[in-house]
């Protein structure tokens, strides 16, 4: 018991193993950088095997959590058109966090004008890459063979499969419910099995972070530091003050509790730099600690990893100011509207496309004839905010879970408010709409 007690909880360790990896990254830099034998052993061995094997782990749960978590969701719905109503609110609130987001970004960057005076000599180019339609995305949603689908980790694809799949279950009577059990089965064996990889994150979080600060130079942001500044002063002024004050007047809950719940999830986003890699965590921190419905957030958190891009939005915002500032182009205020427009569909429009960020700007920049080039200027310092904005971006997908559990009736109020929720084993019974009670257990955290 004593034990238990002086054991660091998984936030502390986690922060501890990411302090360590960044002080060892600047050791490795500064005083060991013509080594040899730690160049070739350590960092491009050691923590890069390190590293790379704590994404795999995370990664290696996303598609079947997401497939049998939301087959769980939508198989228990009785009443089909609560599918609708829900896919219909948590996309009007994705699309408008995304809004609300580029608008402050766009009014950040022009109140502190990072790129006044900013030095365009650059050897770097930025080649962008092609965007498919908003059609081609509605077409590519359906998957022509799921199983390809699964092993290449397309998640909409992924999300319209399992949807329908649940949707013939929750019809198909008696054998309905003999596969739906199975499901629920597998499905607490899998966040079992989140909560015993999240026992290696600190020490996936120091490879990490020491092989990251080897590479990353301060001289970088250093040139960039007023943008730098901007961007992460909006991405933490959204966090803290859009979500918070979303958070309270859609639900009445405490900001406070949220962000304390969160502490986990956002650690790890910020260390893998990668929403669908911390799907597993944030699914378990919505279910498990703040008593949102897996039928919920099953849908909600998958899909928000896809199509909730606010961090990104963020940077789009502040690097488009930046850019025009640069290049010394005034921008009009219809230039502003067509920028958050185009952000704004672009989220959607280039879901689940790798390198999604860049992609975008590159789409704004071309809508309001800013030269693509640009991208090049900011290219130095895009790691490490993109560290940020995932983190930015999955306490979206939480807040936004937690709005769509809490009006949908799906969300246990007191399990959010108690502070020592998810610590142990023990049975959440959720509110449905017609006066019963849903039974899920809840398996220990980390």
């Amino acid at each position: 018991m004593t034990t238990d007690k002086k054991r660091l909880s998984l936030t502390s360790r986690v922060l501890l193993g990411m302090s360590l990896g960044i002080l060892a990254g600047f050791i490795f830099r500064t005083l060991l950088a013509d080594v040899a034998l730690v160049h070739d052993y350590l960092i491009n061995g050691l923590l890069h095997v390190g590293g790379k094997i704590f994404i795999a782990s995370l990664s290696m749960l996303v598609v079947p959590l997401i497939f049998v978590s939301l087959v769980c969701g939508t198989s228990s719905l009785k009443d089909l058109s609560t599918l609708g109503r829900l896919g219909g609110k948590t996309l009007a609130f994705y699309l408008a966090t995304t809004a609300i987001a580029i608008s402050l970004a766009l009014l950040m960057g022009t109140l502190f004008q990072p790129g006044q005076g900013v030095d365009l000599t650059t050897t770097s180019t930025f080649a962008a890459r092609e965007a498919p339609s908003l059609g081609e995305v509605f077409i590519g949603m359906f998957p022509t063979n799921p199983i390809n689908s699964m092993a290449q980790g397309n998640t909409l694809q992924i999300i319209v499969f399992a949807v329908l799949f649940g949707i013939a279950i929750s019809l198909a009577g008696k054998p309905g419910e003999r596969i739906a059990a199975f499901f629920t089965d597998v499905n607490e064996v899998i966040m079992k099995l989140v909560t015993l990889l999240m026992n290696i994150a600190p020490y996936g979080v120091f490879c990490l972070m020491a092989q990251l600060f080897t590479t990353l130079g301060l001289d970088a942001i250093i040139n960039l530091g007023e943008y730098f500044l901007v961007v992460a002063g909006t991405l933490v002024l959204h966090a803290l003050v859009t979500y918070g004050l979303m958070l309270k007047t859609f639900t009445g809950l405490s900001p406070l509790t949220f962000l304390k719940k969160m502490e986990d999830a956002i650690m790890f986003a910020f260390s893998t730099a990668s929403s669908n890699a911390t799907i597993p965590v944030t699914m378990e921190t919505t279910t498990r600690r703040m008593g949102v419905e897996n039928r919920v957030a099953s849908f909600t958190v998958p899909l928000g990893a896809t199509i909730n891009m606010d961090g990104t939005a963020i940077m789009q915002g502040v690097a488009t100011a930046f850019i025009a500032q640069a290049f010394n182009i005034d921008l009009t205020f219809g230039d502003y509207l067509m920028v958050i427009m185009t952000a704004t569909l672009a989220s959607v429009g280039t879901a689940g496309v790798p390198g999604v960020g860049l992609i975008m700007l590159a789409m704004v920049l071309n809508q309001v004839g800013l030269p693509v080039e640009g991208i090049a200027l900011i290219i130095g310092v895009d790691r490490l905010l993109d560290m940020i904005r995932t983190a930015v971006n999955i306490t979206g997908d939480s807040v936004v879970t937690c709005i769509v559990g809490k009006s949908e009736g799906a969300m246990d109020v007191a399990r959010f408010n108690d502070p020592h929720s998810g610590e142990k084993e023990e049975e959440i019974r959720f509110p449905r709409r017609d006066g019963g009670t849903a039974t899920e257990t809840s398996t220990s955290r980390a």
